[in-house]
């Protein structure tokens, strides 16, 4: 494939999964909230699997634009503005464990107990934890635009 054509499907799919991302935290942002009904939560725990799916993506198109992209490895691992995003894309997924395990116990209470739900203040504190990732995720853009700009070289 010509070098360009590949940069450009590889840059295509890198963005297209970092605004999956965005979009399913915004979604499960917004079913996460306090009155969760049995339902809802269900639902949740699928959510947060796609996030996680989204999440992959964008890491595996990152590495293989890095690595196979016009720039090239070089560019990148000597670049402090692409070790920023990769800390931002980690501290994202740090803070996601949180609701995600979460969601994974409260589901597993709900198949065992059709009544259970979880409690108002649990849901409230997860909550806490994705407007967190939320902070985190929409710092990435603009570190993004300065890198492909080469600020920091």
């Amino acid at each position: 494939m010509d070098p360009i054509w590949l940069d450009f499907v590889l840059a295509s799919l890198h963005h297209t999964a970092v605004f999956a991302l965005f979009t399913i935290l915004a979604v499960e942002i917004v079913y996460a909230k306090p009155g969760l009904s049995a339902a809802t939560l269900r639902r949740l725990g699928t959510i947060d699997m796609l996030y996680g799916l989204s999440a992959a993506a964008v890491l595996i198109a990152g590495i293989a634009r890095a690595v196979w992209g016009l720039k090239g490895w070089d560019y990148y691992a000597a670049n402090a503005l692409f070790w920023t995003k990769i800390g931002l894309f980690a501290g994202i997924g740090l803070l996601s464990l949180v609701p995600t395990l979460a969601f994974l116990r409260w589901n597993a209470r709900l198949r065992a107990d059709p009544a259970y739900l979880p409690p108002d203040a649990e849901v409230q504190a997860n909550r806490k934890w994705m407007h967190m990732e939320t902070t985190l995720l929409i710092l990435m853009p603009i570190v993004a635009a300065a890198l492909a700009r080469g600020l920091a070289d």
